[in-house]
């Protein structure tokens, strides 16, 4: 699985249907995709669910993506430094530089590739560094997905490459409940061909085997029943 894989992206656009295309292929590609159409919401997602990336429309109702990426770049330590993929229906140099001198670090212009976006989207990820910045969603568990290692009260964790890739996309979701069907999609690539939701489950197992247990007695990785699985403070036993 692409170390990226997992990462939140938001998509910010006043047409439905970019924004409906986008989302397709960027979870196709394994992404958890948000959705703006105005500069206002667009604020507004990247303040409380902290996307790890933002694709821009310049060209938006309203406050323009200029002005959402003005106020993101001049904002706190946190959102200044979110990476930005800005869009724009204008291929003129002056456009470009003007979005690339104001922070955006990348730029693209419509029509585009649906399959070239989400190719940024992961360049740009890689190079932001927020591709693979080690993980530590609850006490004594730490993930590196550069070194592909992961450890528990400082013990390493012998895992399978995907019982890690498992444990890495849930690592950086803490509290978000994923549907097994989700998980299949995002950890496996598809929610289609010989693995079926038994297969999560066996995975999951395998994964609580070797976590072991928080200091109460419950499972890191946790289930939501009727719902999913999910990592952060246990509400329910194992």
């Amino acid at each position: 699985m692409d170390a990226v894989a997992g990462r939140r992206v938001l998509v910010v656009d006043d047409d439905h249907r970019v924004r409906a295309v986008v989302t397709w292929q960027l979870e196709a590609d394994g992404f958890v995709v948000f959705v703006a159409g105005d500069g206002i919401t667009a604020l507004s997602r990247i303040e409380h669910d902290r996307p790890d990336l933002v694709v821009l429309d310049l060209s938006l109702p309203g406050m323009s993506g200029l002005d959402v990426l003005c106020r993101v770049r001049s904002g706190d330590r946190t959102s200044a430094g979110l990476p930005i993929i800005v869009l724009s229906g204008r291929s003129g140099e002056t456009d470009r530089i003007v979005g690339l001198d104001l922070g955006a670090d990348d730029y693209l212009v419509k029509p585009f590739s649906p399959g070239e976006l989400a190719a940024r989207v992961r360049s740009v990820l890689r190079r932001s560094g927020n591709g693979g910045a080690p993980v530590s969603p609850t006490a004594g568990l730490r993930i590196d997905e550069t070194s592909r290692e992961a450890t528990i009260d400082g013990h390493a964790l012998e895992l399978t490459a995907k019982e890690f890739d498992l444990l890495a996309f849930l690592a950086r979701h803490p509290r978000q409940v994923f549907t097994r069907t989700q998980l299949l999609r995002h950890v496996w690539g598809s929610s289609k061909g010989w693995q079926g939701e038994a297969t999560v489950t066996e995975h999951v197992h395998r994964l609580r085997q070797k976590l072991g247990t928080c200091g109460d007695g419950r499972s890191i990785v946790q289930t939501v029943r009727g719902v999913g699985y999910r990592i952060g403070p246990a509400d329910e036993p194992r």
